[in-house]
């Protein structure tokens, strides 16, 4: 096309975010933020369009010198690991509009300029091809969130956003420590392309696993560094919670997938057993804790820490079908638990309440609302036919290949998963009638649907034909499967 398409991905909510400081009008603000998500949208889809799936070469690349002292330079790129995480990106950039449409009624303007650099940043960060550029979009990205969190929460976001702040500061600091440790034993270069084809010793290897883990893991969240995320998503508007769910828990698998399996392969290899032991862990203990919530919020972000399980619990099997299932469940979580989040969003927008026990009769109620409910459920709860079926069960399979007595537990976890799930929605949906007694609400409007409706297309689409989407990342995961067992094969 001649253009850099991804420095246009990029940029494009910067450019939206800086049109709307010259606006007055809400509405105008809101209607301009909307443009500028679908733009990127479109352009995302373009990109898709011309992705070549037989390659796992970066595709899109863009070099540019940036501190050519440091050898720092302005590099953007894609393959089939990064390009499903663009795509969700800007699909719930624009669904994150659309639900705060009505929610969001002060300082409209701030928020929206929020929401539009979170997601040039979060773009960034799949895109980066320098690790010092990485390093730039990873730790800015801190900043919009804490905002979005902290001015726009509810009554605890103060507290909220300075557990959010701290604990992904800390674990970015260790970062910053790995990276400069990368750069001098890396031969001095932030081309993550080239760090990834170095050779480095295995006590380095082992120090800066550690240091990755520390920084990835708060980020994915693992147990026990997991604390900060049902506070920020308790307190975060219904578009904070999106974002939190739907696309920054992904950036430490991304972290992962693009560091510590290519770059640390020995030690990937090495500490593998224990990086599937704390992903059982998660997946249990954080479905026990979801079975425990009697609040609607707080239940779907626990369920996001054993859902998280299952990916890190993919990435560490070290084989193909877990990778891949793995990578996919990242979208399939993207997709359900964003769509769970805004479920949420819309029915506290109607009551003021998240208690599960005030939402009984809801079916009657609101039939449109309790049945897509319905389907984000059953997807939720990996039912045959839907999304989260094709990821979790290509995990449980590469799980099992890679440690039968470590993949037996995660089976456990499905089965909490189903219970919490299930056991939710009966009450929500089919209790005794509160709503409708309590709170006269309506069901879902044009708007709403309109967001809804592109996440109930992927959970149908994913869930009963995912070969597209398996096809973007084959050739890729191989390659870093290949990668790994040819380098790591010394431990």
């Amino acid at each position: 096309m001649g253009l850099p398409l991804l420095s246009l991905i990029v940029f494009t909510p910067v450019a939206g975010a800086a049109v709307l400081m010259f606006l007055r009008s809400d509405d105008a603000v809101r209607w301009t933020a909307l443009a500028a998500t679908i733009l990127d949208l479109a352009l995302c889809i373009a990109m898709l369009a011309s992705f070549d799936t037989t390659t796992h070469a970066m595709q899109f690349t863009e070099r540019r010198p940036w501190v050519p002292a440091l050898g720092i330079t302005y590099a953007l790129g894609i393959d089939g690991i990064s390009a499903l995480f663009v795509f969700l990106t800007t699909l719930l950039g624009s669904i994150c509009v659309l639900a705060s449409w009505v929610a969001i009624d002060r300082k409209v303007k701030a928020f929206m300029v929020s929401l539009l650099s979170m997601q040039a940043l979060m773009l960034g960060v799949f895109c980066a091809l320098d690790l010092f550029l990485f390093y730039v979009f990873w730790e800015a990205m801190l900043i919009p969130m804490y905002l979005i969190i902290g001015v726009w929460g509810g009554e605890g976001r103060v507290y909220a956003a300075f557990k959010f702040f701290l604990y992904t500061l800390a674990g970015s600091l260790l970062f910053l420590i790995g990276v400069i440790v990368l750069y001098f034993n890396g031969g001095e270069t932030f081309d993550i392309l080239a760090l990834t084809a170095q050779d480095l010793p295995f006590p380095v290897q082992s120090w800066l696993f550690f240091a990755f883990l520390i920084a990835f893991a708060v980020k994915v969240p693992m147990v026990p560094v997991h604390t900060w995320l049902p506070d920020a998503h308790v307190q975060a508007p219904t578009a904070g919670s999106i974002i939190l769910a739907g696309v920054l828990l992904k950036m430490g698998a991304y972290g992962f997938l693009r560091f510590s399996l290519p770059m640390l392969p020995e030690a990937s290899v090495y500490y593998s057993t224990l990086m599937l032991s704390l992903s059982v862990l998660a997946i249990v203990y954080g479905g026990l804790l979801a079975l425990a919530q009697d609040d609607l919020k707080k239940l779907v972000a626990y369920s996001s820490i054993s859902h998280m399980g299952f990916v890190t619990l993919g990435i560490f099997a070290l084989n193909l079908r877990g990778l891949e299932g793995a990578i996919l469940q990242m979208f399939n979580h993207g997709v359900t638990t964003g769509a769970l989040f805004l479920f949420v969003g819309l029915i506290y927008e109607r009551t003021h309440t998240r208690s599960i026990a005030d939402y009984g009769g809801l079916m009657k109620a609101a039939p449109v609302y309790t049945a897509f409910l319905a389907l984000f459920t059953l997807s939720s709860m990996a039912l045959p036919g839907t999304n989260s079926f094709v990821g979790e069960l290509l995990v449980l399979s590469g799980g099992f290949a890679a440690n039968l007595a470590i993949g037996a537990p995660a089976v456990f976890g499905a089965l909490l998963g189903a219970a919490y799930l299930l056991g939710m929605y009966r009450k929500v949906a089919l209790g005794p009638a509160s709503v409708g007694v309590r709170f006269k609400i309506r069901d879902v409007n044009a708007r709403e649907m309109v967001a809804i409706l592109p996440l109930a297309v992927f959970v149908l689409w994913v869930g009963l034909y995912p070969k597209p989407f398996l096809n973007i990342i084959d050739v890729s995961v191989k390659h870093l499967l290949a990668q790994v067992h040819d380098k790591g094969s010394g431990q």
